[in-house]
Formats: structure tokens, C-alpha cells, sequence
């Protein structure tokens, strides 16, 4: 295992995220799961940012509420008042990013940047709250997490997007790919489209960067097995008494 220079990284176990605050009661991204989480045990959760049409920034993975509430339509074009009535599961309102920072004071956030409208309110909001050593942004998008990094500075924990990673997966196949500095970590599945991501070149090459691997979303325990006897730094599963129970009988869990 590596570590990082961060103090967001500043963990004396392997990383265990509760992706979705755990999704396994389809109460995803609500506080309602993230409680859960924590009562479990966990400091480390995953979530989304989106940004209503007034500009709040709501913890939720879709663009739309469709998939997981009793709502309809898209965030980015309804107001906050408008969302806020939105159940999910029927049950759990949806919370704003900010409410789960005060409520959470001693979790670490793994944000996803859903939305380029999410950029500056995210930084703004961790700049607001001194929350520099709680929060890694990340996205699929690698431009919008490059202008996170650039807005924030050094002071911020940034992940790969996906050109990041494929250029790392490259250059750990012995290719002569320039990797993006900046990063504290790559948080890549374990497979993409067939193809395997995370082998031990792979790992080898990130923590010669001085990089940490997370993995996502590990659901069974065979496989977070193999990512932990392949060295990496992290995992992301939505099963959360799993993932607990794994790291425990290694030894693992803190």
C-alpha cells in the first residue's frame, strides 16, 4: 500500500468507502443511508453532486429524479424547492451536499462531479466550510476534474478521470504515455467492457506514482479478496457488512 502526501488519504488501514452511503435497501444518497454507514463503522463514503436550477448543490447520482424517487424531471432544470419534495424510495428526502458535511463531521467524501454547473459551487462550498482535508473530487470527465484542480490548487484531493486512467493502464503496460500529475489516486472497476483495468502492473505502476488505487463497486467477497492480495489502497461497495467483513478477518479493519 502507498501513501500520499494528503492529509484526505490519512488512514492507517485500507480505504473502505461506503459507495452510496450503501445502496442495498435503495436508499442511496440519502442521510438516512449514510447513517447506516457510519453506525457501521465507516468514515470514507461515496456520493454525486448535481446542481438545482438556483444553484444548490443536492447529493444525488442521476440527472433526473425518475430512476430512484417519487419525483419527475431533470435537477439542473428544477429548483430546489422543487426537488426537496422528492422522496426516495418514497421515503428519504435528498439532502444537500452541505447538510451531509455538517452532519458527518468526521467523514471523508469521495465526490463525483456529475454536472460542469456542480464545479464551482463544490469547490466553493469546500473553500467555505474548510473541508480541504474531507473531500477527493473525481469524474469521468478529466477536463472538468483538471479546472476542479485548478480552481482549488494543491489543497484539494483530486482522482483520475478517464483519460487519466487509461493512460496510466498504458504506461503499466510498459507504453511511453505521459500520466497527469496532480492526482492523489486512480478509482477505476476492476473490469471495463470485458477488458481488466486492475492487475498488479496496473497497481505497481500507481504506486510508483505515488498514486493509491480504489476500486469500484465490489459487491462480492471473492473479489475484494483478489484486489486486496493484488495491493490496492481501497474499495467501493455498496455491500457494506461485506466489504467490513473482509477487512476484518485480515486484519484490516479500522
Amino acid at each position: 500500500m502507498t501513501r500520499i502526501p494528503h492529509p484526505y488519504l490519512d488512514h492507517p488501514s485500507t480505504l473502505a468507502f461506503a459507495h452510496r452511503g450503501g445502496t442495498a435497501d435503495g436508499l442511496e444518497n440519502t442521510a438516512a443511508a449514510f447513517r447506516r454507514a457510519a453506525e457501521a463503522g465507516y468514515r470514507y463514503f461515496e456520493t454525486d453532486v448535481h446542481t438545482t436550477r438556483d444553484g444548490r448543490l443536492v447529493a444525488f447520482h442521476d440527472s433526473t429524479l425518475d430512476r430512484v424517487t417519487d419525483g419527475r424531471g431533470r435537477i439542473g432544470r428544477l429548483s430546489w424547492s422543487e426537488v426537496s419534495r422528492a422522496r426516495v424510495a418514497g421515503r428519504e428526502p435528498l439532502p444537500l451536499f452541505e447538510e451531509l458535511l455538517e452532519e458527518f463531521p468526521q467523514a471523508r467524501w469521495n465526490v463525483d462531479l456529475k454536472a460542469e454547473s456542480a464545479l464551482e459551487p463544490l469547490v466553493g462550498l469546500i473553500a467555505r466550510t474548510g473541508a480541504w482535508d474531507r473531500v477527493c473530487v473525481g469524474s469521468f470527465d478529466e477536463g472538468r476534474v483538471a479546472r476542479a484542480a485548478r480552481a482549488a490548487g494543491p489543497r484539494l484531493a483530486t482522482s483520475f478521470g478517464v483519460r487519466g486512467v487509461l493512460a496510466l493502464r498504458l504506461a503499466s503496460l510498459g507504453l511511453p504515455v505521459p500520466v497527469r500529475e496532480g492526482a492523489v489516486c486512480a478509482q477505476v472497476p476492476e473490469r471495463q467492457g470485458g477488458v481488466r483495468v486492475v492487475d498488479r502492473r496496473f497497481v505497481r505502476a500507481a504506486h510508483a506514482r505515488g498514486l493509491q488505487v480504489h476500486v469500484w463497486t465490489v459487491n462480492d467477497a471473492a473479489s475484494m479478496e483478489r484486489l486486496l492480495d493484488l495491493g490496492v489502497d481501497g474499495i467501493m461497495t455498496d455491500h457494506l457488512q461485506t466489504l467490513r467483513a473482509v477487512l476484518t478477518d485480515r486484519g484490516l479493519w479500522v
